[in-house]
């Protein structure tokens, strides 16, 4: 059997600390475990606070899936800026919270309840909708990462 390639190095560890993929341990797992917990939590509360009523947009997925493009393009962004932050802290938000906060198939589920209920018309404006707003807002959270994580010092 093949090991996985080396990563990164190691912050503070010397020359010969490398870290493979398999090498971040139990920390990310717990960490990707307990922030798909929540991000599951929180689709799920904010579901309930604002339903989706049949034949009609479903605005919150829409929502939420927009506001979770927003924060993970920021927060890689500013992780660009910060390479030292913890890899089991980033595995939590990364794909835990924001992974299961944010899902692909909740939209896939949306465009096929529209589709079923004879809106074809409502299901493709959705879903074109969904990869525009999603697209602009990552592009909007790199941008203000990037602000926050001070990548654009010394830049004119």
């Amino acid at each position: 059997m093949k090991s996985s390639p080396p990563l990164k190095r190691a912050a503070g560890d010397g020359a010969s600390a490398v870290k493979s993929a398999a090498g971040h341990g139990w920390r990310a797992w717990a960490a990707v475990a307990a922030g798909g917990l929540l991000g599951t939590e929180l689709r799920y509360g904010l579901v309930m606070l604002f339903p989706e009523a049949g034949g009609s947009v479903p605005w919150t997925t829409l929502g939420i899936n927009v506001a979770g493009s927003f924060v993970l393009g920021a927060l890689t962004t500013i992780w660009i800026a910060r390479p030292h932050t913890a890899f089991w802290l980033r595995a939590g938000i990364g794909p835990g919270v924001l992974g299961s906060f944010t899902t692909f198939s909740a939209l896939i589920i949306s465009v096929d309840r529209l589709a079923s209920e004879g809106l074809p018309g409502v299901w493709v404006a959705y879903l074109c909708l969904s990869v525009v707003l999603g697209l602009g807002a990552a592009a909007a959270g790199w941008r203000v990462g990037k602000v926050l994580g001070g990548l654009n010092r010394g830049r004119t």
